[in-house]
C-alpha cells in the first residue's frame, strides 16, 4: 500500500484532479480521485492493454449516464421512485447496453473482458421507456385501466366546462371575473363575496382578500364529484404502475456490477484522454529493475525541460546544484512516471521502461511539527528512519535536500552513512544535496554517481537540463559577485574557503568548460553527418535516376535494333530473289557492298576504357596500412579516423595513412563480349509511419517475402516512436514469422526506437 502522504509528496492528487476532469460521468469521478498505484504486474499490464485499446480500437461515449446507484438503493428498500427518477434510470441503462455494443464491433480485446460485466437490461429499459413520456409523465398505455379512466375524464371535463359556460351568461352580475377555474380540483366560478348568497352553489374557497368567493354551480356538483372520483381512481392506478417499476428496479441484481463497470469504463476513457491531451507513451515493463526514461518531464509543469534519467548499474543518482535549478523537479519526475505507470496510466517520456516496485519512499518538503516539538531536521530524521526500514531493490527512493538543517560536517557524515546503507539494501532511487563532501564520496562509489542541474551562470538562470556524471556546483560565488558584492567580501570568503574547495570549484569548472567543448564537437559532429546523409541521399536519388535513365534509353535502342533488324531481313530476302536473274545479279552485288559500306561507317567506335582511379574509402572497403604492413577491411569511419579490423586486431587510423586496395585482374583468354544483367533494385528500407496496423503488417510481410526469396539481408523497418504500438505490434509479428532469424532497435543515431532492424534468414 502506498502511502497517502508520498502520493502527496510527489503531486499525484494533482494529475487525480486532472484525470477525473476528463471522466464523463459522476461514477468514473469517484473512481479516478480514488485511484491508488498497484504492485500487482499482471494487473497494471491488463490495464495498460485497456487504456491502448480505448486509444486507437474504442471511442468509449459515456454522457447521459447517471448515478443511479441511490434510486436503486431506494428501490430495493421498497420505496416508489417518480417518474424522472424512473426516467434516469432507463437512459442510464440503456446507454450502458449502447457502450457495451460499441466494445463488442470495436475492441481489439482488453475492453471485451471488462464490458463482460455490463448487464442486459433491455427488457427494463424497455418497460420504462414505452411507460414514460419524455417528461417522465405516466403514459396512457401505461396499464388498460389508465387508459380507460383517462378516456372517461377528458369527456367528462368537456361536459364540466359546458355546463360552467351557460351558468356564466345567468350569473354574469355576481361575477368578479367571467371566467371558469379550478379550486381544489374542482371546477368554479369567481362570485362577489357581498352577492355570494345571490347564487344556487358550493362555496369550494376564498380569495386572499376576502372579497371574491369560488363557488360550484349545484348545477355541475354530481359532475364534479364523479371528476373527483375518476381522479382518485387515476392516482392510485399511477401509483400502483410507479411501485410495480420500482420493483422491476430492485430486482435487477444486474444494476450494481454495471454501475460498477461503467465507472471503471469511465476511468480507462479519462486513462486514454489524458494520455491524448498530454501527450504520454507507454511504459514498457522492466523486470530487471532498471528504470529508463528518455526526454522524460514533469507532466503538470506546463513547457517543462525534458530530461533523460537512467538507474541500473547506477543504483543511486546524487543531484547536486544550486537551489530553483530543477533538482526536485527531476526528482518528482521519476516519482510520478512511477506512480502514473502503477496505475495503469501512460507516462510522460518519449520512451520509458519501468519496473514495478512495491514501495516509493518518499523524503521530501520542509516540514516542522510545533505540536511533537520537530524541528525541519528531526522531520527528516523520521522520514529517513521509515525509508531505511523498508529501502530494497523493489523500492523506489527519493530523497531531497539529504543532511539539510544541521551542521553541515555533520550532515555530510550522517547522510554519507545512510547512502551506504542504501546501497547495501540495494536500493534504487535519486537523492539531492548542497554538501560538497558527497560529490567526492559519489566519484569514489560504485552504484553512486554524480549528476547536477544546468546553471547558465552569465544569465544567473538554470538551464533545467540533467548532467550526469558531472558534480554541481553552488555558484554562490559567481552569483554574489553578480549581484554586486564588494570584491573584497568575495576574496576573503575565498579565503576562507581554503585551497582544497578552491581545488574543488575548479576541478569542476574545468569539468563544465570539458563538457562544453565535447558538446560543441559533437553538434558540429552531427552536422557534418547530418550534410553527408543529404548529400549521400541526393546521390543515390541522382543516381537512380541516371539508371531509370539507361533503362529507358536501353529499352528504346532495343526497339531500334528490332526495327533495323526487321529491315534488314527483309532487304535480305529482297536481294536474294533479284539474284536468282542473272542480269540483276550485278546490281545486287554492288547494293550488297554499299550496304556493307554504310554499316561500316555507322558502326561506333569503341571506347578506350577509362583509367581506374580507385574507389572512394568506405565502410566494408579493403585498404591497406602501411605502417602496420597489414591488410584488413574497414568497419566504422568516424571523421577523419577509421576502425581497420587488422586480422583479430581493431585499430584506428586516419584516413590518409591507409591505401585502398586495388584488386588484382584475373588473367583470361582473348577479348571476350561481355554484358551486365541488371537486378531488379531491392530498397531494404520499409517506411510504414502512418499506416494502419493491419496494412504495415502486410507490407511487412510482402517485404520479408522478398528479402527471404532474394537473399537479401538485413531490413531496415521504420515505423516511428508515437505512442509505440505500431512497433510492439509489428515486433509481435516478427516473433511469429520463421523467415526471420532475429531483430532489434537501430543504433541511437540511425533511429533508435523509431527503427526496428530485421534480420532475414538467408
Amino acid at each position: 500500500m502506498f502511502a497517502d502522504s508520498a502520493l502527496t509528496a510527489l503531486d499525484f492528487p494533482q494529475v487525480r484532479a486532472a484525470l477525473s476532469q476528463r471522466a464523463a460521468t459522476a461514477l468514473g469521478v469517484e473512481r479516478c480521485l480514488a485511484l491508488q498505484p498497484s504492485s500487482d504486474a499482471g494487473r497494471i499490464a491488463r490495464e495498460l492493454n485497456e487504456v491502448e485499446d480505448a486509444l486507437f480500437g474504442v471511442s468509449l461515449s459515456l454522457g447521459g449516464i447517471f448515478d443511479i446507484r441511490d434510486l436503486h438503493a431506494r428501490a430495493a428498500e421498497g420505496r416508489v421512485l417518480g417518474g424522472p427518477e424512473l426516467l434516469q434510470v432507463a437512459y442510464s441503462l440503456d446507454g450502458a447496453m449502447t457502450v457495451r455494443r460499441a466494445i463488442a464491433a470495436n475492441s481489439r480485446g482488453p475492453l471485451r473482458e471488462v464490458a463482460l460485466g455490463l448487464g442486459d437490461h433491455s427488457l427494463l429499459v424497455s418497460r420504462y421507456l414505452s411507460s414514460l413520456t419524455r417528461e417522465g409523465e405516466l403514459r396512457d398505455e401505461a396499464s388498460p385501466r389508465l387508459r380507460d379512466l383517462r378516456r372517461r375524464i377528458e369527456p367528462l371535463q368537456g361536459r364540466i366546462r359546458d355546463r360552467l359556460q351557460s351558468t356564466l351568461e345567468k350569473w354574469s352580475d355576481v361575477l368578479q371575473e367571467n371566467i371558469v377555474t379550478l379550486r381544489r380540483d374542482r371546477y368554479v366560478l369567481p362570485v362577489q363575496a357581498s352577492r355570494v348568497g345571490q347564487v344556487d352553489g358550493i362555496i369550494v374557497d376564498a380569495s386572499a382578500t376576502g372579497q371574491t368567493y369560488f363557488v360550484e354551480p349545484a348545477a355541475v356538483t354530481s359532475l364534479n364529484n364523479e371528476l373527483t372520483r375518476l381522479r382518485l381512481d387515476e392516482e392510485a392506478e399511477v401509483r400502483r404502475i410507479l411501485t410495480e417499476l420500482s420493483g422491476l428496479l430492485a430486482s435487477d441484481d444486474a444494476v450494481v456490477m454495471t454501475l460498477d463497470t461503467v465507472a471503471e469504463l469511465d476511468l480507462i476513457a479519462a486513462k486514454a484522454a489524458l494520455a491524448r491531451d498530454w501527450r504520454l507513451n507507454r511504459a514498457e515493463p522492466s523486470p530487471e529493475g532498471r528504470y529508463e526514461l528518455q526526454a522524460a518531464r514533469h507532466p503538470l509543469i506546463a513547457g517543462a525541460v525534458s530530461n533523460n534519467i537512467s538507474l541500473g548499474d547506477t543504483r543511486l543518482l546524487l543531484i547536486t546544484g544550486p537551489n530553483m535549478g530543477g533538482k526536485t523537479v527531476t526528482l518528482k519526475t521519476l516519482g510520478v512516471a512511477v506512480l502514473m505507470n502503477q496505475c495503469g496510466m501512460y507516462v510522460a517520456a518519449d520512451h520509458a521502461e519501468l519496473p514495478v516496485v512495491s514501495d516509493v519512499l518518499v523524503d521530501i518538503g520542509d516540514e516542522q511539527s510545533i505540536e511533537a516539538s520537530l524541528s525541519t531536521f528531526a522531520s527528516h530524521l523520521q522520514h529517513l528512519r521509515e525509508v531505511l526500514d523498508h529501502a530494497g531493490p523493489d523500492t523506489l527512493v527519493l530523497v531531497d535536500e539529504l543532511g539539510s538543517g544541521t551542521d553541515p560536517e555533520e550532515g555530510a557524515a550522517l547522510s554519507q552513512a545512510i547512502i551506504e546503507q542504501l546501497l547495501a539494501q540495494d536500493a534504487r532511487g535519486i537523492i539531492t544535496s548542497h554538501l560538497s563532501p558527497l560529490k567526492l564520496f559519489a566519484l569514489e562509489t560504485p552504484g553512486l554517481k554524480n549528476a547536477s542541474m544546468g546553471f547558465d551562470v552569465a544569465t544567473l538562470s538554470p538551464t533545467y537540463r540533467l548532467q550526469v556524471g558531472q558534480p554541481g556546483r553552488s555558484y554562490a560565488l559567481a552569483i554574489a559577485g553578480r549581484m554586486g558584492l564588494p570584491r573584497g567580501v568575495l576574496t576573503r570568503a575565498e579565503d576562507v574557503l581554503g585551497p582544497e574547495a578552491g581545488l574543488m570549484e575548479r576541478m569542476l569548472i574545468g569539468i563544465e568548460q570539458e563538457r562544453r567543448e565535447l558538446a560543441e564537437q559533437l553538434e558540429a559532429a552531427s552536422l557534418a553527418r547530418r550534410e553527408t546523409e543529404a548529400a549521400l541521399s541526393r546521390a543515390q536519388y541522382e543516381r537512380e535516376q541516371l539508371e531509370q535513365r539507361r533503362d529507358e534509353l536501353l529499352a528504346e535502342a532495343a526497339q531500334k535494333a528490332e526495327a533495323l533488324y526487321a529491315d534488314a531481313a527483309e532487304n535480305v530476302r529482297r536481294m536474294r530473289r533479284r539474284a536468282q536473274d542473272v542480269e540483276a545479279r550485278p546490281r545486287v552485288m554492288q547494293e550488297l557492298r554499299d550496304l556493307r559500306h554504310a554499316a561500316q561507317k555507322a558502326r561506333p567506335k569503341p571506347l578506350t576504357p577509362p583509367q581506374e582511379r580507385g574507389d572512394p574509402i568506405q565502410v566494408g572497403s579493403d585498404v591497406t596500412v602501411p605502417a602496420y604492413g597489414a591488410s584488413g577491411q574497414v568497419l566504422e569511419m568516424r571523421g577523419d579516423q577509421l576502425v581497420v579490423q587488422l586480422g583479430l586486431m581493431k585499430v584506428s587510423v586516419r584516413r590518409r595513412d591507409v591505401r585502398l586496395k586495388v584488386p588484382e585482374k584475373k588473367s583470361g583468354g582473348g577479348p571476350r563480349f561481355t554484358g551486365t544483367v541488371r537486378k531488379r533494385a531491392f530498397d531494404r528500407e520499409i517506411q510504414l509511419r502512418g499506416l494502419g496496423v493491419a496494412e504495415a503488417e502486410e507490407e511487412l510481410r510482402q517485404a520479408i517475402t522478398e528479402a527471404h526469396a532474394l537473399k537479401e539481408s538485413p531490413l531496415r523497418v521504420v515505423h516511428g516512436k508515437g505512442q509505440g504500438v505500431l512497433r510492439r505490434l509489428l515486433r509481435d509479428y516478427l516473433k511469429t514469422d520463421k523467415r526471420v532469424e532475429s531483430f532489434h532497435d537501430a543504433e541511437a543515431n540511425q533511429g533508435g526506437h523509431g527503427v526496428t532492424i530485421v534480420n532475414v534468414k538467408m
